[in-house]
């Protein structure tokens, strides 16, 4: 039926409705959920299932707002001083001037807009990268969906570390605990039951609803979704949100300070520019005040990268969706400062070392060991014993132990597309695979009914599952756990078709057996199984209730050994670390033997090193375990609050700290590192919410990778930030120079009685700031690698993106480069140093594309501060396509007639370019010899 108003307002509040009033009020059978069809046009009807956000920012505000900066304002006043010196001469021709600096503030403005979108696209496709997902019941099948795509009516199935992705009704719960902090403040995790509330009930007491925006802390269960978005409870306080702020991040307050620095001081050299040229000269006539202002306006201009902001913004967003594309989402921009500097990365074994492709490869009965061949999800192998088929009695043993660990199960195994997928958790999949190898297993499995369960827990290390026979309606219990604890309920065990008794011998000798394959780094499941009489098994309604004593009395089965295979890239990965400076440590839950035999085999430790346990981490303080850190780097069965504590310990010891986690108990580890990194695969949605960096293949050599491409990115940064201020110091040294040293070069003889004559004009200083700041600048925050960013010790977050070095190479560059423009102009001017035959409109033009050159040349330099600017020099296409373009750009500036009025050119001839060429390429084989004693400098 449709979900009118007036059903709206039954469901108003469904903790006083019954699982099944809800489920005919919402038109779902909740055995099989929705169809994908209905749950399709209900989305379409009710829209998203999404919070409220802030309005997007109409089209036209963006633009307005590239106009709001006080260096448009100065622009702006350029426009009305020229404007104004245009009527005061009597309004003759056009003002040139004055459109000509009205074009550069609109291209300005398209440049800032279109860079401004780009980096919000790229955000806003991290951000559907990251979207939450939940699991459903559709058509009869388990589906996991966005939870944005969640629509009333649906059946959402909840287990341990889940996010809840909308308001829910439940219908089950088994051991189900949910974490509503974020909601109603509760601390403690509240335990949840189905039954029907008979009066209405504060939020924190509806015990029967499941809230969006909650966290699954332990159990099971399933609930009908009754309220999405701004229905939700959440969607109540939703408005709140809008008032966050992202604080800038280190990176960018040193940018804006940069910025804001040279942004004064330069305003004071172009005061004293502008009055020095005023009291020298004389200046009187308004138009030649008008050229000074024009002047002292643009210097300021040019003197400041006013680009920096928002370049930095998109060079940020395009390298972390390179990073994306690598399998590696960064939720926020300000996160690859810390991936760079990352000193120790911790990680789980599981999953991330390894290919989290759970595989039985070993089965222990009464009868002896059988190996089972095959590695991952796909069903394809035998179970055989010393190469030959199992005989009667050992395959009775491996089908019921292999049947019932199946059975006792809660995975799901599918195939789609020619691909096995998993549902559920990876060591309960590899029985289900494992099954299906040995002959009969899974028709034998057919024959029972599951009809109740014991979930597992952390604490008990086992579950268990009630099953009925379907031929003579008999009842088992089937248990599979850590084997050791399974043991100790057990009584008898399985012998072929019959049992014996578990004396203190043939216990030792399963213990001995379990060793064994924990030894050989393998993980380890127990199976064990009870008959249950008829009575204990019937309860009212057909209903069975369960609890920890149904477990006692069980007959053992047998113990299969289970790898997940390393991923044969991770053993060079962690040398790659290792050769960048960063430890590598493992913290695991697995058994010690296991963790420290696979961190050998990878190279995180070497033979003989010893693995910690978290019993042992609970007997030592905080100064003992800082000893402890430094030195052991393999953690075994360790709970959550021991990764919390070791991650604070190495924080505490000045460490970097990246630490990856997957359950929802690792949040708080995770929220604590620097870098907590949540496995996008296998980890909850709550742990993806606390990281700040998701990997979506759960591979630890794409963590490596990230650190990497962090390191790029920052020295990209520098690559752009060491370019736009060499070259803007260049511009203002030309300028400054070139009006103290008029007389030396030149330029006074060449005045013909003017009173005022300069070696830019305003209108081409403005050029050049337009067609060389922006895009070799982002040409250069795309760079591939150049130096090699792995062979250096992590960066300090507390290192500049400027160092003194790097200061005094852009005030040597910004030097030479005035140096060469000066030399140009006086090359062609009569008089100077160098006598010329020149005009002034020719030698200035020379200067003025000289300048442009050099910039253009400067941007090979800036690539490295000390690698030669020929390695790799073709590497970067985009680099090579904005040096092209702005040469194109400039030959038409000086060549193109109107263009010629506009910027005060004159056309050049071959000698006059082969000149500004090779006086413009200065910079370069000036850098070059520069790099080259820092190369012997650097030099061990």
């Amino acid at each position: 039926m449709d979900l009118d108003s007036s059903t709206l307002g039954v469901l108003r509040d469904p903790s006083l409705l019954g699982g099944d009033v809800v489920g005919r009020e919402l038109d779902v059978d909740p055995t099989t959920g929705l169809s994908e069809e209905e749950a399709a046009r209900r989305l379409a009807a009710d829209g998203p299932n999404e919070l409220r956000g802030k309005k997007p920012v109409p089209t036209w505000r963006k633009v307005l707002a590239q106009f709001q900066d006080p260096l448009i304002y100065l622009l702006l006043a350029a426009v009305t001083i020229s404007l104004i010196a245009w009527v005061i001469d009597g309004a003759p021709g056009t003002p040139i001037d004055a459109f000509v600096i009205a074009a550069i503030i609109v291209l300005n403005a398209v440049l800032g807009y279109t860079q401004e979108s780009r980096a919000e696209d790229a955000v806003a496709a991290l951000g559907t990268m990251t979207a939450a997902a939940s699991t459903v019941l559709r058509d009869g099948t388990l589906r996991t969906v966005p939870s944005a795509e969640l629509v009333r009516g649906d059946v959402l199935v909840l287990d341990e570390g889940a996010a809840v992705g909308a308001d829910a009704r439940l219908l089950t719960a088994n051991s189900l605990r949910i974490q509503e902090a974020s909601l109603t403040g509760e601390s403690e995790a509240v335990t949840k039951d189905p039954t029907t509330l008979s009066h209405p009930a504060p939020l924190g007491d509806r015990l029967n609803m499941v809230f969006k925006g909650t966290a699954v802390a332990q159990g099971t269960g399933r609930a009908i979704v009754t309220g999405v978005g701004m229905d939700s409870e959440v969607g109540a306080i939703a408005d709140l949100l809008d008032a966050t702020v992202e604080e800038p991040t280190p990176l960018q307050d040193e940018v804006a300070s940069i910025s804001r620095v040279l942004g004064a001081g330069v305003v004071v050299i172009a005061i004293v520019v502008m009055l020095t040229i005023i009291l020298v000269d004389g200046v009187t006539e308004p138009s030649d005040l008008v050229i000074v202002l024009l002047l002292g306006v643009s210097l300021a201009v040019a003197a400041v990268p006013e680009g920096l902001p928002t370049i930095l913004s998109v060079v940020l967003a395009i390298g972390v969706q390179r990073m994306a594309k690598r399998n590696a989402v960064v939720k926020k921009l300000s996160s690859v400062e810390a991936l760079g500097s990352a000193s120790v990365i911790c990680t789980d074994k599981t999953g991330t070392l390894t290919r989290n492709e759970m595989t039985i490869q070993r089965i222990v009965t009464a009868s002896g060991t059988a190996e089972v061949s095959g590695v991952g999800y796909r069903p394809e192998g035998e179970v055989r014993s010393d190469a030959t088929p199992l005989h009667d009695t050992h395959l009775h043993e491996a089908r019921l132990l292999l049947g019932a660990g199946s059975l006792a199960n809660d995975a799901q195994l599918t195939e789609r597309a020619g691909a096995w997928e998993i549902v559920g958790d990876p060591t309960e999949a590899a029985f289900l695979v494992a099954a299906r190898k040995l002959e009969g297993t899974t028709e034998w499995m057919g024959r029972f009914q599951r009809r109740a369960e014991i979930p597992f827990t952390s604490e008990r290390k086992m579950m268990s599952t009630l099953h009925q026979q379907a031929s003579n309606g008999a009842h088992v219990l089937l248990s599979k756990g850590a084997p050791d604890v399974l043991l100790a309920s057990c009584t008898r065990q399985q012998v072929g078709r019959d049992t014996e008794p578990l004396t203190d011998a043939t216990r030792a000798a399963r213990l001995a057996e379990i060793e064994i394959l924990s030894t050989d780094a393998y993980r380890t499941l127990g199976v064990a199984y009870r008959a249950v009489t008829d009575e204990s098994a019937q309860g009212s309604d057909g209903a069975v209730e369960m609890d920890q004593s149904w477990e006692e009395d069980l007959v053992y089965v047998g113990v299969v050994g289970i790898i997940d295979p390393a991923r044969t890239e991770v053993a060079a990965a962690i040398g790659e670390a290792h050769r960048a400076g960063i430890r590598v440590i493992m913290i695991t839950g697995d058994h010690p033997s296991t963790a420290s035999r696979i961190a050998e085999d990878l190279g995180i430790i070497e033979a003989g090193d010893r693995a910690v346990t978290g019993v042992e981490l609970d007997t030592l303080d905080d100064e003992e375990l800082l000893v402890l850190t430094r030195e052991v780097s393999v953690y075994a069965r360790v709970a959550p609050q021991h990764k919390l504590r070791l991650v604070d310990s190495l924080q505490s010891d000045g460490q970097i700290v990246s630490m990856t986690g997957d359950g929802v108990n690792d949040a708080p580890a995770l929220k604590s590192a620097d870098i907590g990194v949540a496995m996008g695969i296998t980890g909850t949605e709550v742990t993806k919410e606390a990281a700040r960096m998701i990997l979506a293949d759960d591979n630890f050599a794409t963590i490596v990778a990230a650190v990497r491409q962090g390191r790029v990115i920052f020295e990209n940064i520098k690559k752009f930030l060491r370019y736009l201020l060499s070259s803007n110091v260049g511009e203002v040294l030309t300028v400054f120079l070139g009006v103290v040293l008029a007389g030396v070069i030149g330029l006074n003889e060449a005045s013909d009685g003017a009173t005022v004559v300069l070696p830019l004009l305003a209108t081409q200083i403005l050029w050049i700031n337009l067609i060389t700041d922006s895009t070799p600048a982002l040409a250069m925050g795309i760079d591939p690698e150049i130096d090699d960013v792995m062979a250096r010790t992590p960066r300090k977050v507390t290192d500049r993106a400027i160092d003194a070095r790097m200061w005094r190479g852009i005030v040597t560059l910004g030097l030479v480069m005035a140096g060469a423009t000066l030399f140009a102009i006086d090359l062609f001017l009569p008089g100077g140093l160098v006598e010329g035959h020149d005009t002034l409109d020719v030698a200035r033009t020379a200067g003025f594309t000289t300048l442009v050159l050099a910039q253009l040349f400067n941007s090979l330099n800036a690539r490295s501060e000390t690698t030669t600017a020929f390695h790799g020099l073709f590497a970067n296409k985009w680099l090579w396509g904005a040096i092209a373009l702005g040469v194109v750009l400039q030959v038409a500036v000086v060549e193109v007639p109107f263009l010629q009025v506009a910027f005060g050119t004159a056309s050049l001839d071959l000698a006059h370019w082969a000149a500004c060429v090779a006086l413009g390429s200065v910079v370069l084989w000036y850098d070059e010899l520069r790099k080259m004693l820092l190369r012997l400098k650097d030099r061990p």
